[in-house]
């Protein structure tokens, strides 16, 4: 008996509107291809599952949410205290919620709205000697990472995934703050269009540096 295998695919449209900002567009970037070798490693069925999870999360979501405009950018809401960031939960997690002082470890995607939604560094483009990616870790409240980053982590559960809107005021005000690029031309992009003075001038700062990332919490360790 032959049986027929039916796969639904759900292609984007060319851009996004992001919520609150009109003149802003970013472009969907492409799911990320995450390929390992196998392994009969705990930890790196673990590290398998938490990349696979994240991929297939953005794909399913990236589907549904251009399915209405109107009703996705309604989903999203604003962080108490953040300063405006704007969040949107792709998956709650069960773990615990980290506090100040506390070490945590993401994956994330970055994006910056001013280049159509271009994806500027990624953790798991980031990889150790065994090809593994390797998560971004920090002390919550440290001051060290933009400060949009910390509000976005500050609420989350272990295991969640989140994606923010991050405005000027609380994404990078130096080319210090942290997560980094580890590539030059990357970095050399990303921060000439943020900090770019002629455009600055022009008034074109409240685009300039409105940064989008999903963001994964993985893990999180107490003083």
């Amino acid at each position: 008996m032959t049986k027929m295998v039916i796969i639904r695919w759900c292609a984007p449209p060319p851009a996004l509107l992001l919520p609150h900002h009109p003149t802003a567009r970013f472009s969907s970037p492409k799911p990320p291809s995450v390929v390992y070798a196998k392994s009969s490693s705990p930890a790196s069925s673990s590290t398998t599952r938490r990349a696979l999870s994240l991929s297939l999360i953005f794909s399913s979501f990236t589907c549904s949410y251009y399915s209405s405009s109107e009703a996705a950018t309604s989903e999203f809401f604003e962080l108490q205290g953040s300063g405006g960031v704007k969040a949107l939960d792709l998956r709650t997690g069960s773990g615990e919620v980290p506090v100040d002082g506390d070490q945590v470890a993401v994956h994330y995607y970055g994006r910056l709205a001013a280049k159509q939604g271009w994806r500027f560094d990624s953790t798991y483009d980031h990889k150790d000697e065994t090809g593994e990616p390797i998560p971004f870790v920090f002390t919550l409240g440290s001051g060290k990472v933009i400060s949009g980053i910390e509000a976005a982590v500050r609420s989350m559960k272990v295991g969640s995934i989140r994606r923010v809107i991050i405005p000027p005021s609380q994404g990078y005000q130096n080319t210090s703050q942290e997560p980094i690029p580890p590539n030059f031309f990357d970095r050399q992009r990303l921060f000439t269009t943020i900090f770019n003075p002629t455009r600055l001038a022009n008034g074109e700062g409240s685009t300039l540096g409105t940064l989008i990332f999903d963001i994964e919490l993985v893990s999180l360790k107490h003083p």
